[in-house]
């Protein structure tokens, strides 16, 4: 099974993967699981345990979560260097996310609410990274965050952004800010005036566009879109209607469809923002891989204003995301950002420039991609069919559902069965009419065998409409 190591039987009052992670501990602690040895597969020492795979695999993550353990997708599960447990003699509360299992008859919920990174080493790396800022901090621990200080983490994002078509982009460009929600809300509060400005959104939009603009005081007006993205005809008549100041849209991937918006109409899209001269803020923190088109910010580089972040590629627990302004404008949007939070953090800003500067940072994204495509592959081969919308390069799915369910009932009756799911409700502003569909995101931080499982549990319920439809 990998190890020499033998587990005892599960026996005994208490939760089972309790047991499980007690014998682990034990284990190390006895020498008999060494630095590096692979644990059995979940479903091996399932079987020899008498045990559900579920139960395993929860004991598996919470003691990765620790740093007991390391988990690489495509390999297995491993014991970590000593270097990777907590140093510390006080009880730790840990928040686990069930998995998918039935221990007992309870059963575990797996969340597909929000897409969850799977953990390829950019975890490591990141740890690695905070000692060395934390025994030498390139801007020190006694100053407040300073443009001059934070160079060395924009000129990163500028070589993270290599082959992004976003026109002349130089590091004074580019603000830094904490996650892309932030740098959404910094851009608009650089855009907006008067005392009730108006945001034009999609119809279907993520929402930390419509909660930004709601925090600024801003009326939001949807506007009609097809598969492609915003209806230019649609645009113009909202334009004309509304004296909106900007436009919001994720041409890329769009959230939550996965939808993408081809070169023609992006480049109709900007002519008419210019004919009304209307900002556009693009959203690109949900791509993957290559530009398929180029950003507005080339095709109209006096109103096109970006923002990306870290949080869908390595990791969301930094917080580090960023904006580009439009040339020219970079000024205002610093000093919104200066005048609300006075910059990054510096430890912080110091290990985001050591992060997307380092030679593994490339491989690491890409192990990433790699392993979100596998858990895209198995949630289509189960779901597919039904009306599904999806991309390999993409964490989440599009589902529109069938006869005979609404999306909010269906939520509710994935969620009774252990699976949580965004409802297309979610996606619209208050007043609109919503699809019957619902958003899945690819959750890889739990095993594949535990995603399949709730994937497969959604297709039962797909497959079994309710007699009633609710209302």
């Amino acid at each position: 099974m990998g190890t020499i190591w033998q587990p005892a039987l599960i026996d005994g009052q208490g939760p089972k993967y309790q047991s499980v992670v007690s014998s682990i501990r034990q284990g190390i602690e006895a020498g008999d699981l060494k630095p590096g040895d692979k644990l059995p597969p979940v479903r091996d020492l399932a079987w020899k345990l008498s045990i559900t795979p579920g139960t395993v695999a929860r004991a598996y993550t919470i003691l990765t979560d620790e740093g007991i353990l390391n988990a690489e997708v495509g390999r297995g599960t491993f014991v970590a260097p000593p270097h990777h447990t907590r140093v510390s003699d006080a009880p730790i509360e840990i928040d686990v996310v069930p998995h998918d299992a039935e221990e007992d008859g309870e059963q575990y919920n797996v969340s597909l609410f929000s897409p969850h990174l799977p953990c390829v080493g950019q975890d490591k790396l990141i740890r690695q990274l905070m000692v060395q800022v934390a025994e030498d901090p390139p801007s020190g621990v006694m100053h407040y965050p300073s443009r001059a200080g934070a160079r060395p983490a924009r000129r990163a994002v500028l070589r993270w952004l290599e082959g992004t078509p976003l026109g002349p982009l130089g590091d004074k460009d580019i603000v830094l800010c904490h996650g892309g929600q932030n740098a959404v809300l910094m851009v608009l509060q650089s855009i907006l005036e008067g005392r009730r400005p108006t945001v034009l959104i999609e119809e279907l939009a993520y929402p930390g566009f419509r909660r930004a603009a709601e925090m600024l005081r801003a009326d939001v007006v949807p506007v009609a879109m097809d598969a492609n993205g915003i209806l230019p005809d649609a645009f113009e008549q909202a334009m004309r209607s509304h004296d909106a100041q900007v436009l919001c849209t994720s041409p890329e991937v769009h959230n939550p469809t996965g939808g993408f918006t081809p070169l023609a109409r992006r480049e109709e899209i900007a002519r008419i923002a210019r004919k009304y001269d209307v900002q556009i803020l693009e959203d690109d923190c949900y791509r993957m891989g290559v530009n398929r088109a180029p950003s507005y910010r080339m095709l109209a580089p006096e109103r096109g204003w970006y923002v990306s972040s870290i949080a869908k590629t390595v990791t969301p627990a930094l917080r580090f995301g960023f904006a580009i302004a439009p040339e020219g404008k970079w000024s205002v949007l610093r000093r919104n950002a200066e005048h609300s939070f006075f910059g990054l953090a510096t430890p912080m800003s110091d290990v985001a420039a050591l992060l997307l500067m380092h030679p593994q940072i490339d491989t690491l994204t890409e192990e990433t991609r790699r392993a979100f495509n596998i858990y895209v592959q198995s949630a289509v081969n189960i779901l597919g069919g039904y009306d599904l919308s999806w991309r390999e390069d993409v964490p989440f799915l599009w589902l529109r559902l069938p006869m005979g369910w609404r999306a909010g009932a269906f939520c509710q009756a994935a969620e009774a069965v252990g699976v949580q799911i965004r409802s297309a409700e979610e996606f619209v502003c208050r007043d609109a009419r919503a699809p019957h569909a619902v958003r899945m995101a690819v959750n890889a931080g739990v095993s594949l065998g535990s995603f399949e499982a709730a994937i497969t549990r959604l297709c039962q319920l797909l497959d079994n409409p309710p007699e009633q439809i609710s209302v």
